[in-house]
């Protein structure tokens, strides 16, 4: 209700993922407009919203959300048109939407990923705004589990 982000950031395989839908699907069982989205999907999207219907739909549908939550943001480095696109994305869900990202990279490693220190600052300015950064730590519960085949 009142836009605040939250940035759960830490290594691969410490539960920022299930931390993060579990907060979504809290937001959905209250009936808020919440959605999840690996930065893969959101990519996608802010790719094809101008070349096919079904990518603008979907597009037109976060804008309107209460609550999203975008996985493994800065997971893959993004070219200079991508990182405009997802500047623009943000900066329209600013103070509209609740944003939860998930992040394996520090703000400083933002700025590489993105090839262009004003687009991270700026984006990094966005979401940091009335944002709860959670850092985690620990080893991969993924490892700890693992079973062998042999």
């Amino acid at each position: 209700e009142q836009n605040y982000n939250v940035v759960l950031m830490g290594p691969t395989g410490i539960s920022k993922t299930y931390i993060a839908a579990g907060l979504c699907y809290d937001a959905l069982k209250k009936g808020y407009k919440a959605y999840f989205r690996t930065m893969e999907q959101i990519n996608e999207i802010l790719i094809m919203k101008d070349i096919t219907r079904s990518a603008l739909i979907e597009y037109n549908k976060l804008l309107k959300a209460h609550m999203l939550v975008i996985d493994d943001i800065m997971m893959f480095a993004l070219e200079k048109k991508q990182a405009v696109q997802l500047f623009n994305f943000i900066n329209h869900l600013h103070e509209r939407a609740s944003i939860i990202v998930t992040t394996n990279k520090s703000p400083q490693e933002w700025v590489k990923m993105l090839d262009d220190e004003v687009i991270a600052t700026a984006l990094l300015d966005r979401i940091l705004y009335r944002c709860e950064v959670v850092r985690l730590s620990g080893k991969s519960y993924r490892l700890q589990n693992r079973e062998t085949i042999f």
